[in-house]
């Protein structure tokens, strides 16, 4: 069971007894009592007059409990008339147990200040929040008794004005469909997808030869020139005349 949550939640404290306490009265017996310390809430019981080494009390006590506080304090004292009350021996109940289980009866053990073992101390811790309830959920089926007595009905009842036939059949029956006639013009048979194109071109010698305008002085003369007359020669001979030229 979770321990979760128990911020302000009551826990039951029963003193039952202590059991071979020290004795600190060397003449007569010794009455002891106990204090419960639990966070700031302190209880007392009454003193157990002549309760000497095995004092019962049955007394029961409460306290709110505290998240994060796990452990209740426990001291036994002598009580005295004359001079100051002595103190016998305190103890730690841890509440672990009772947080888990909702009960816990158990016997803790008391030490003085040096640690020694002093006695020890009955204690009865009762946690009524632990309970369990029965989980409930959203989703849970309901029992059948739940239910009245199961009467079959129909599903869907016809107006007193609706007839036999109309209730059989309460929609008007559709007109049969007309049967597919053939098409009026048979569709043109495929045409051959290659036709679409355009014809090749018509094959020619390639490159074309050039075109050229008329009466023009191209394309030149072939080459090499033609050989030139005999009577040319070059270089040519020398000048026909006077050189310089005279004056005009």
């Amino acid at each position: 069971m979770s321990i979760m949550g128990i911020q302000g939640q009551l826990l039951e404290v029963t003193v039952v007894a202590c059991h071979k306490l020290k004795d600190t009265e060397w003449i007569s017996k010794q009455d002891p009592y106990v204090c419960l310390e639990y966070g700031s809430t302190k209880f007392s019981t009454k003193t157990c007059t002549d309760g000497h080494t095995d004092p019962v009390f049955q007394e029961k006590f409460s306290f709110l409990l505290i998240e994060g506080l796990r452990e209740l304090t426990c001291e036994v004292w002598n009580s005295n008339t004359i001079k100051r009350n002595t103190f016998i021996g305190s103890g730690k109940a841890l509440l672990q147990s009772v947080l888990s289980s909702g009960y816990d009866d158990s016997v803790w053990p008391l030490q003085d200040k040096n640690g020694r073992c002093v006695g020890q101390v009955r204690l009865i811790l009762h946690y009524e929040n632990n309970v369990p309830k029965p989980a409930t959920s959203c989703f849970a089926r309901p029992s059948p008794s739940s239910f009245g007595p199961y009467v079959t009905q129909p599903l869907f009842q016809y107006p007193h004005w609706c007839s036999s036939t109309t209730a059989a059949n309460p929609y008007p029956t559709p007109a049969p469909a007309a049967p597919c006639a053939p098409p009026a013009r048979p569709y043109p048979a495929p045409s051959d997808p290659y036709s679409l194109y355009p014809p090749p071109p018509p094959s020619a010698v390639y490159p074309p030869p050039p075109i050229y305008p008329q009466n023009s002085a191209y394309p030149p003369s072939l080459y090499p020139p033609p050989p030139q007359s005999s009577h040319s020669f070059y270089p040519p001979g020398p000048y026909q005349g006077t050189y310089p030229p005279p004056p005009y």
